[in-house]
């Protein structure tokens, strides 16, 4: 019996349309899955879900496991009444395709302190009554939450220190002990109950959105970094599980050795996993954090995954990559053993672009992982390669491009004359309408699973682009318009769904 096949779109939940400066988990959330339900579609693929940080990337979370508040929805905090019209009337200016992180953070942490104060101040002695079923399941939730409470007193003592990051704390909280955090907690109670709260939020509205996804057929493929930004939680709580000195800055940090691309490599900064440690725990820690965004999506891609055989590690200080070596990691005997003790086989789309050597195609292939296509990248290339679409195997993931590409219209506009000759001449096309030739073309590989960011589909040009890597500013702020979503665009996904069979 041949597996099933998947058509999906790439989107990130901040790019949906709506007045609040960003996408968010409410009324256009649904819109977008019932579109993707009448398009034919069966797979929704978004970027990391974490609390973004510094430089607002999806790929440097505060956490491995809190969710990104920016997204939650205020309609839905109006329908509990903690939030009122009023509250609204001061209300920045929105560009409507594009996403100014500065006013947006301001605005909506200026409406989650006014929601969280009124839910504080709610009367709740009445068991019935709605107010009181909402603190029940906040309750709940803080309960049965276990990274909660280090997710809550980091952030609050971030607020405490004005942002500065946890090694540059005084030193009783920079390591704490169990005592010490208790302390703590009970000095910033009200702060530490503020991000529990937005926590409580979140995975509600997610939890929710997802359910109404499945309920239609519709699967999440969800997505996390290989390592965790050094100013994270994980790492502060966590610091016996980082390659670490005794003053918490790390002895080696990520990145990527000097390629064609880069003549000095790339310096990522994040702190390199003690995999010794890890290994002698059971890897307890990948456990929880694998098991848990299990809850939150149905497949995992997990970017860099060449890190799971070898990484190239840096020493900290060095300004530039070059100085790294290649380190092994426990590969195959760490997915076994995730695997054994999970009970299941994992859904992980495995992030295998870049430098791949043999070794780490083993590995995938050993543990029946797919890799990525990606079409652009078959036409940069002027000779035979992986990417053309006639040297797939079933067991891969087809993409136009990913959120780290140019749209496709973009790319084919700049591309070079012979990248394009080749496209024209492998497709026998004029290259007219390019983003549905690359689309027909994704959905028609043999590639079980096939994935178009929202832009090829709008047929958008480079403005559009969600990331562009090396620069660090104007990123992941993309927005489509309402309007944009017709019915003559679902009528035109469905009919390619369903000639390629992914219907």
């Amino acid at each position: 019996m041949k597996p099933k096949k998947y058509a999906g779109i790439l989107l990130h939940p901040t790019s949906f349309p709506g007045p609040y400066g960003i996408g968010d988990l409410g009324h256009q959330a649904y819109r977008f899955v019932d579109f993707l339900e009448r398009s034919g579609m069966n797979c929704w693929q978004v970027l990391p879900l974490g609390h973004t940080g510094f430089g607002d990337s999806p790929y440097q979370p505060f956490s491995a496991f809190a969710g990104q508040p920016l997204i939650i929805s205020v309609d839905k905090l109006k329908e509990y009444r903690l939030l009122l019209d009023s509250d609204f009337t001061e209300m920045p200016a929105w560009n409507p395709e594009q996403i100014n992180y500065g006013d947006l953070i301001e605005f909506k942490t200026g409406l989650f302190k006014k929601a969280y104060d009124r839910f504080l101040d709610k009367n709740y002695d009445d068991g019935l009554s709605k107010d009181a079923e909402l603190m029940k399941q906040y309750r709940d939730f803080c309960d049965n939450t276990v990274w909660l409470d280090n997710y809550a007193l980091f952030m609050a003592g971030k607020d405490y220190h004005q942002g500065m990051p946890w090694y540059m704390w005084e030193d009783d909280l920079k390591k704490p002990s169990k005592t010490v955090k208790e302390k703590w907690m009970k000095k910033l109670s009200r702060e530490v109950g503020y991000y529990k709260f937005l926590q409580f939020l979140f995975y509600t509205q997610w939890t929710a959105l997802k359910k109404y996804a499945n309920d239609k057929g519709i699967s999440i493929i969800g997505d996390i970094p290989i390592f965790m930004a050094w100013d994270s939680v994980d790492v502060w709580a966590h610091q016996d599980l980082f390659l670490l000195d005794t003053k918490g800055y790390p002895k080696v940090i990520a990145g990527v050795p000097p390629d064609y691309f880069s003549a000095t490599g790339q310096l990522w900064g994040n702190p390199l996993y003690n995999w010794k440690k890890h290994t002698a725990t059971g890897y307890e820690w990948w456990l929880e954090r694998i098991k848990h965004q299990l809850q939150l999506s149905d497949f995992l891609r997990i970017d860099h995954f060449r890190g799971f055989d070898t990484f190239w590690a840096v020493p900290y200080g060095e300004e530039t990559a070059v100085n790294g070596k290649w380190v092994k990691a426990p590969g195959v005997n760490f997915f076994t053993h995730l695997e054994a003790t999970l009970g299941y086989h994992l859904p992980i789309i495995a992030e295998d672009l870049g430098e791949i050597d043999e070794s780490v195609t083993e590995l995938r292939e050993k543990m029946g992982f797919p890799g990525m296509k990606v079409l652009q990248f078959a036409f940069e290339n002027p000779n035979e390669n992986d990417f053309l679409p006639h040297n797939y195997d079933r067991n891969c993931v087809c993409y136009t491009g990913t959120h780290d590409n140019d749209t496709t219209l973009g790319w084919y506009n700049h591309a070079y004359e012979a990248s394009k000759d080749k496209l024209r001449r492998y497709y026998s096309t004029d290259g007219n309408d390019i983003c549905w030739i690359l689309i027909r073309a994704c959905f028609g590989s043999v590639a079980n699973m096939a994935i178009v960011p929202l832009q090829d589909v709008l047929c958008l040009d480079s403005w559009a682009r969600m990331n562009t890597p090396g620069v660090g500013e104007g990123n992941w702020a993309w927005r489509y318009k309402e309007e944009s979503l017709d019915r003559n665009l679902e009528a035109r996904l469905y009919e390619t769904c369903k000639m390629f069979g992914r219907y």
